[in-house]
């Protein structure tokens, strides 16, 4: 078999433990010259220790130990410059408790790993700051109204309800959106299929969200639009987060358009576009806005609305692009396909 295309470095030493083969990696990884490596003992070409300075081979010796065993567990190890990596065995054997015939050694640079456990801790840690802050909100008012009730006037109360009632509201959104991401990220996002008219879904968005928008825009819905097939419930998301993205963060609504397009590397589908009066989004950061807990500005929310919408747009097959808007601001346009059931046109 050939290991020279494998990611990780490749050491293969024979039944008496001297190296019969290397791959490139691992040559790379050592800095070796030519085939310096081949007929070393395999001790000395995995010269790594733990942090108490014991050896990889001395700790787990894989030509002795139970004759059942057929690999050593993936753990760390240092090289003797210091570097971390990620050391894991194969022992091969002729026959079931045979003596060990072939020893396979892959070694990976753990910098991956490590950055990737970093993330998750930065995941972690941004997830509970979002929900320790409504939470904050919630025990300080209920603390200060079981102990203080008789001290505060009804409208008082009212007031304080109201405040805990929207802190609940803020919090039960934000524990739907890191569902949703988690389903994203798990590839487990689920879609009731159904015929879908956009042009309806963007009219009922403008009119509930919009509503307090003082700021006239255009509205452009083409005639005759396709009819898509989607979760309805989904794509009013999706209009809904851009909408008010536009109007919260984009200094307001310029322009919507609803039309049918057939997108270059796709069928035809149906486009909709949200035009606003901001400054527009430089093209180095476009892709950062799809990005988890990213946000931009003064008042700015979880952070995962636009990882969502990208991840409900491309559940459904289509593509979002950010560009800039004729005349300055932003353009977000997205591309839903027909997707019609082929049982619909038999």
């Amino acid at each position: 078999m050939d290991y020279d295309d494998y990611p990780d470095g490749v050491i293969i030493a024979g039944a008496d433990g001297v190296v019969e083969y290397v791959n490139q990696r691992i040559k790379l990884m050592a800095r070796a010259v030519g085939d310096e490596m081949i007929g070393m003992h395999l001790s000395e070409a995995v010269p790594f220790d733990d942090l108490n300075g014991n050896s990889w081979y001395d700790c787990n010796r894989p030509y002795d130990g139970l004759n059942i065993r057929s690999r050593t567990s993936e753990s760390s190890w240092w090289s003797p410059k210091g570097s971390e990596y990620l050391i894991t065995a194969s022992l091969i054997r002729a026959r079931r408790a045979g003596p060990v015939q072939r020893v396979v050694v892959s070694v990976r640079n753990a910098r991956i790993r490590n950055q990737a456990d970093r993330e998750r801790s930065d995941l972690v840690a941004t997830v509970a700051h979002e929900l320790r802050s409504p939470l904050t909100g919630i025990k300080g008012f209920t603390a200060t109204l079981l102990s203080k009730w008789d001290k505060f006037s009804e409208e008082q109360r009212q007031l304080m309800l109201e405040t805990v009632d929207a802190d609940a509201d803020r919090l039960s959104r934000l524990i739907t959106e890191l569902l949703d991401a988690a389903r994203i990220d798990a590839g487990r996002l689920t879609l009731k299929r159904g015929p879908v008219k956009l042009d309806e879904v963007v009219r009922h968005v403008l009119t509930n969200v919009s509503g307090g928008s003082s700021d006239p825009f255009e509205v452009s819905i083409k005639d005759d639009l396709d009819l898509i097939w989607g979760d309805s419930d989904r794509i009013h998301q999706v209009v809904t987060n851009l909408v008010e993205n536009a109007l919260r963060h984009g200094f307001g609504l310029k322009e919507v358009v609803v039309q049918n397009s057939r997108h270059p590397a796709y069928e035809q589908g149906v486009a909709f576009e949200v035009h606003d009066q901001g400054p527009g989004i430089p093209e180095e950061m476009r892709q950062r806005v799809f990005s988890r807990f990213w946000r931009s500005g003064p008042g700015a929310g979880s952070g995962l609305g636009m990882y969502i919408v990208r991840g409900i747009v491309e559940e459904h097959g289509g593509v979002i692009e950010i560009d800039d808007s004729d005349g300055g601001g932003a353009r977000i346009r997205v591309w839903f396909p027909i997707n019609e059931p082929d049982s619909m046109t038999d």
